[in-house]
């Protein structure tokens, strides 16, 4: 019969435990360093903090970066609504799994997520592809989702051009 050790067998499980957590905590102490130079870096940001009254610090909100365009495309744009005649049977669903909503299109060119204007209808809005269209239908042909049949059908089919935006 064999007798243990109970020291050698507990500095064992102490052992294991320890290469268990091991990863774990250099994780926790890279985001405490990074949390500390973030925090040191923006602890007095003049430029991002405004007095308000004679006591108080207001901070100012990051003006939204430019958008720089990466590509023009001469385009159709239709629009489409949540109907299950001009979609499928799950009309308020995008093709990216999210629901439908103001600023949503259709296209199947460019990859979900893509960030477009349409300047000569819309001015600076940014629209984002997270649908897609029937096959048949060109790569240069876009459709925007709009609350109702009604709407998208005033919208009628326009001739235009988009600026594709940086990702």
């Amino acid at each position: 019969m064999k007798t243990y050790n109970k020291s050698k067998e507990s500095t064992i499980f102490l052992l294991g435990i320890l290469f268990i957590f091991l990863p774990f905590l250099g994780f926790y102490t890279d985001q405490l360093k990074a949390s500390k130079v973030i925090n040191e870096e923006n602890l007095f940001d003049q430029e991002r903090l405004t007095i308000l009254g004679n006591d108080s610090l207001l901070p100012i909100a990051d003006p939204s970066p430019e958008l720089r365009v990466v590509k023009k495309m001469n385009v159709v744009i239709t629009a489409y609504s949540s109907t299950v005649w001009q979609t499928d049977d799950t009309p308020f669903i995008t093709a990216s799994n999210t629901r439908v909503r103001d600023g949503i299109i259709a296209n199947n060119y460019l990859p979900f997520g893509t960030k477009v204007r349409m300047p000569e209808i819309y001015g600076d809005k940014i629209f984002i592809v997270e649908d897609r269209m029937n096959r048949r239908k060109s790569n240069y042909h876009i459709d925007i989702w709009l609350p109702s049949y009604s709407e998208a059908k005033e919208f009628g089919a326009q001739k235009t051009y988009i600026e594709v935006l940086e990702s």
